[in-house]
């Protein structure tokens, strides 16, 4: 639902990284405030249920055992999905010409990082324990670079 207060087009860039900050702001930006709405309290709820605040605090403090035992992965499995289709929802109504494929990138991330908080619970790397947030994160550039390049093949194909 558009405002009618809001006239001025955002660039993708913009809304991109304001959809990065938080889902939701990204549909401000864009005058769909119910969109907005929905997206910010499905990001509070999941991210509540899922002490997600307080896994991210341990995280990078180094206590990723502690945000491993704090983590509810019954909910964290919800937040990628719902964070990057709120970033796609938004990139996709920016200023500048609409690529076919480009959400790829999006989808395929979001299913690296689902992919990253399934195995984050017990996955080691080089000995280190990652744990349920900065192992998701690792898992979010293989996911960027399969998008990328799903959506240059698709491109070539088409034209």
């Amino acid at each position: 639902m558009s405002s009618t207060f809001t006239s001025k087009q955002h660039s993708k860039l913009e809304l991109l990284l304001w959809g990065i900050a938080f889902p939701g702001f990204g549909q401000i930006l864009n005058g769909h405030y119910i969109k907005a709405f929905l997206f910010i309290f499905l990001e509070i709820i999941i991210n509540v249920n899922g002490n997600f605040n307080r896994i991210i605090m341990h995280s990078f403090n180094g206590k990723t055992e502690l945000a491993a035992e704090l983590a509810n992965y019954d909910w964290l499995m919800f937040y990628p999905c719902i964070y990057f289709f709120a970033i796609w929802d938004a990139y996709k109504e920016g200023k500048g010409e609409q690529a076919a494929y480009d959400f790829f990138p999006f989808v395929s991330s979001a299913f690296f990082v689902t992919l990253g908080v399934i195995f984050s619970e017990h996955f080691t790397l080089f000995g280190l324990f990652p744990g349920p947030v900065l192992l998701p994160m690792l898992f979010l550039l293989p996911g960027l670079i399969t998008g990328l390049f799903l959506k240059y093949l698709l491109n070539k194909k088409i034209h």
